[in-house]
């Protein structure tokens, strides 16, 4: 498959982003974010492309994303204003405080991934392989040594792809009774490490 891998993406792209997010997501999120149409319009609003990498096809569709979240920002950004403007305040008031249970903290010298998902007719293909080696590129051009991101339970094709990466399991979170909210039980977290000689890795 012809794909073009490049950081961000373009505007004419921003709805069918946040269709293949709300696609890939939706089994964790959905509780909190339906309806459909109220949780495509917050994630077309909130999508910043700055924190994000690209997977296309030779024709402009998009095939794939991959976050990140830094000190500057994240892919999935937005706060209490965003959710209010699409869910009202009402809304906004219940579902901000849980999803603040989904934040994760950052830690120095290490990307934190928001997300990674290739639509359908993409998958097997290598698309995600590309995407998480371009993550990984992005983490060594800012000097950092790690790429951390989080796989539930309920994923684990996702998890098997990571491993393969070179990524290394850690802590495993439990999300106790919440799990009939989020629709997952727990999620591990997994880092990658460059080594000294990795060629992703920026000199310093």
């Amino acid at each position: 498959m012809n794909v073009t891998i490049a950081r961000g993406f373009r505007e004419d792209q921003r709805a069918a982003a946040a269709s293949l997010y709300w696609q890939a997501f939706r089994g964790k999120l959905g509780p909190l974010m339906r309806p459909e149409d109220k949780a495509l319009a917050f994630f077309r609003a909130v999508l910043d492309p700055a924190f994000a990498i690209n997977a296309s096809a030779p024709d402009g569709t998009l095939l794939g994303l991959a976050g990140f979240k830094t000190a500057q920002g994240a892919f999935v950004g937005g706060g209490l204003r965003n959710i209010a403007g699409t869910y009202g305040w009402p809304g906004a008031l219940w579902r901000a405080p849980l999803l603040s249970l989904l934040d994760r903290r950052l830690e120095p010298g290490t990307l934190l991934m928001d997300g990674i998902f290739v639509a359908e007719e993409a998958r097997g293909h290598g698309v995600g392989t590309r995407l998480l080696d371009a993550i990984k590129a992005e983490a060594a051009q800012r000097g950092l040594a790690r790429v951390r991101l989080d796989v539930i339970d309920t994923n684990p094709r996702a998890r098997a792809l990571y491993q393969r990466q070179g990524f290394v399991a850690g802590m495993t979170e439990h999300l106790g009774p919440l799990r009939y909210l989020f629709g997952f039980s727990s999620a591990q977290t997994m880092i990658h490490t460059a080594q000294p000689d990795d060629p992703d890795r920026t000199a310093r």
